[in-house]
């Protein structure tokens, strides 16, 4: 499947008539400037996922709030709100887990929509942390994280799912998820994040 990925970059880079020196220096005059989005983890939704899906999940979106802060980056925190069924902002079951290593003046984005972006503030706020690339976890992967991703692909932003970051009601559909998007890892968030210009 990847390299049928790549030949199909190639391809297109040929039928456009760019070269790869044109696309890497159009690359380069842009650095990277990384933000966080900690998507939808609220008391409610976490109950639908498997107790060690969730367990994983939970430890990579903490040490990537660690990385992010460490490294100056900001964390978005994106919750979901259901108008008719809740939670209700204020409600326990609203509010991401005590274990999670968020602070108050991490910025908040309160959706009603799958998509992060959509009719919320969510694209002013990364660019007035300016930032140009999104890394994203939380759940769920076969919803609010995909949707979000789309999102901030239709804001061109250059985004990537964490891989074991992100979590869904099913195993199977996250690791396909995972797969089918080429989730990143840990360690090449890591290597982004620390090797980035501030």
């Amino acid at each position: 499947m990847k390299k049928f990925a790549i030949v199909f970059t190639i391809l297109c880079l040929i039928l456009s008539g760019k070269s790869f020196s044109q696309d890497q220096s159009e690359q380069t005059k842009t650095p990277l400037k990384p933000a966080l989005l900690v998507i939808d983890i609220q008391n409610t939704y976490l109950q639908m996922v498997p107790e060690r899906e969730k367990e994983v999940a939970m430890y990579y979106i903490n040490g990537l709030i660690e990385l992010f802060r460490k490294n100056g980056y900001p964390v978005i925190r994106v919750y979901h709100h259901d108008i008719e069924n809740g939670p209700h902002p204020g409600s326990p079951e609203f509010e991401f887990p005590a274990s999670v290593l968020i602070k108050d003046d991490d910025a908040k984005v309160v959706k009603t929509y799958g998509d992060g972006f959509n009719k919320t503030d969510l694209d002013a706020v990364v660019k007035a942390s300016g930032s140009n690339t999104l890394f994203l976890c939380g759940l769920s992967a076969v919803g609010c994280v995909l949707s979000t991703w789309i999102g901030a692909q239709n804001h061109d932003y250059k985004a990537f799912m964490v891989k074991d970051a992100i979590m869904s009601h099913n195993s199977d559909y996250t690791n396909q998820v995972e797969d089918m998007f080429d989730a990143t890892t840990y360690d090449m968030v890591e290597l982004i994040v620390e090797n980035s210009a501030k």
